[in-house]
């Protein structure tokens, strides 16, 4: 008689709608056993894990690790960046769990902006930007004051997407920008000043296991608050990705060269004995002057890990293990060839001081039978009600056959919610989209 196959008890760390997906995507296998650890308690994440759900901060790496050894973890799959800045995959790792999730040296591409642009430089990397690093308000007032350029300001560490200010922009003067400088300086010890670039912004998500790096499908996101891209960044209020995997402004040229970027990046660290095992996305611009690199992010993005990970036809939890045994080489990535359109549902005021408390109601049945799937994120159950937090609420994710189609369904499901929310109505509309295609005179093929 054969042996029965090993069951797959599966650690997911994270509560919000990227995990959501993560964790659906993890149960599409076989055998599989989800159990989660969130600061939230997220209602498709309980669904899924079947009470095997842990409320606590996700940065508690003690308690994670004792955990998962008593409840016998065998992977572990690491959804935010948080857990990855204090060494959890390191931890997990130290008691042999394998961990989808690169260890903190790896993790300082998105931890430490600083680290990046040196490497970029030191190994002469494709998309590099001109930067200037400061640790002094002093020196950092100067620089400003002596220049006539504008530059994007960013913090050096972790600021959930929300922390790059740009000159011209977000700020009415130069002073407005040395007070915002001064103050992360205060507050974190440094600040990169970089210039500041003009263009359309794609993300190129990627699965790596230390050496071989495949890509995903590209997305674009929309950070800005309100609808024509205006108002102050935000997570992401949803994002959009076509059925070739490439976007109305992006060839397939540069889209490989924006893959070669990131394999020379895990190269480089390669070269420094840095071993990179994960999900690594890098943010990109094309620009008058090229494809530049903006930022790097050590795991799935938030929207854009809802629009990719529906589309894989392979194993999740395959690609997941062959990411910690350094064996992806053998595998060929499939993804359906259909176009998505995810947008979220925010509490009111979002981006600015968002309310708390709002009842959001929602016929999940008959959005999910329009064809669109609910990927819940920061909400707070209580009884039958779920209340919004000061966080993004609901991401709803249509798949069609064009980004149209797609959209389509996204804006019909929306009529089947109630509440006092927030919504950016215009993301992937054909208006929208046809305009980015006609700033590059690419034909929108989606």
């Amino acid at each position: 008689m054969a042996a029965k196959e090993a069951l797959n008890r599966i650690l997911l760390v994270g509560g919000g709608a990227r995990e959501h997906a993560i964790g659906e995507a993890l149960c599409r296998s076989q055998n599989v056993e989800l159990f989660v650890v969130a600061n939230n308690r997220n209602p498709g994440l309980e669904k899924l894990s079947s009470g095997n759900f842990v409320k606590r901060n996700e940065k508690d790496k003690d308690f994670i690790k004792d955990w998962a050894l008593t409840q016998k973890i065998n992977l572990a799959v690491i959804g935010l960046e948080d857990p990855l800045e204090v060494g959890l995959p390191d931890e997990l790792n130290s008691i042999k769990i394998p961990t989808v999730g690169p260890i903190s040296l790896a993790a300082q591409l998105e931890t430490s902006k600083i680290f990046t642009r040196n490497l970029m430089r030191d190994y002469n990397i494709q998309g590099q930007v001109e930067y200037h690093y400061f640790t002094d308000a002093n020196s950092f007032r100067k620089f400003l004051l002596s220049s006539s350029q504008d530059f994007a300001l960013k913090p050096i560490g972790l600021t959930a997407g929300k922390g790059v200010k740009i000159m011209g922009e977000h700020f009415k003067s130069k002073g407005e920008a040395i007070d915002y400088g001064e103050t992360v300086l205060h507050n974190t010890g440094g600040l990169i000043v970089e210039e500041r670039l003009f263009g359309e912004e794609f993300t190129l998500q990627t699965f790596v296991d230390g050496e071989t790096v495949l890509p995903m499908p590209l997305v674009q996101d929309f950070k800005r608050a309100l609808e024509g891209d205006v108002g102050p960044n935000t997570g992401s209020m949803g994002s959009y990705s076509q059925s070739d995997g490439l976007l109305p402004f992006v060839t397939k040229e540069e889209r490989d060269q924006a893959l070669e970027i990131i394999r020379q990046v895990i190269h480089a660290l390669r070269d420094k004995k840095i071993l990179y095992q994960g999900i690594l996305y890098g943010q990109f611009m094309i620009t008058e002057k090229g494809l530049k690199l903006i930022e790097i992010n050590a795991r799935f993005g938030d929207p854009e890990a809802i629009n990719v990970l529906p589309l894989l036809e392979n194993d999740f939890v395959n690609v997941c293990r062959a990411i910690t045994k350094g064996t992806l080489k053998s595998i060929d990535i499939h993804f359906l060839r259909k176009a998505t359109v995810c947008k979220y549902i925010t509490p009111p005021k979002y981006g600015y001081e968002p309310v708390q408390g709002e009842p959001i109601k929602l016929d999940t049945a008959k959005i999910e039978s329009l064809g669109v799937r609910v990927y819940y994120a920061k909400l707070e159950k209580k009884g039958d009600l779920l209340l919004t937090t000061t966080s993004r609420s609901i991401a709803l994710l249509g798949i069609g056959d064009s980004v149209e189609q797609a959209e389509a369904l996204v804006e019909h499901a929306l009529s089947q919610v109630q509440g006092n929310d927030h919504v950016r109505h215009d993301i992937a509309t054909k208006e929208l989209l046809q305009r980015k295609a006609r700033g590059r005179k690419i034909p929108i093929s989606a």
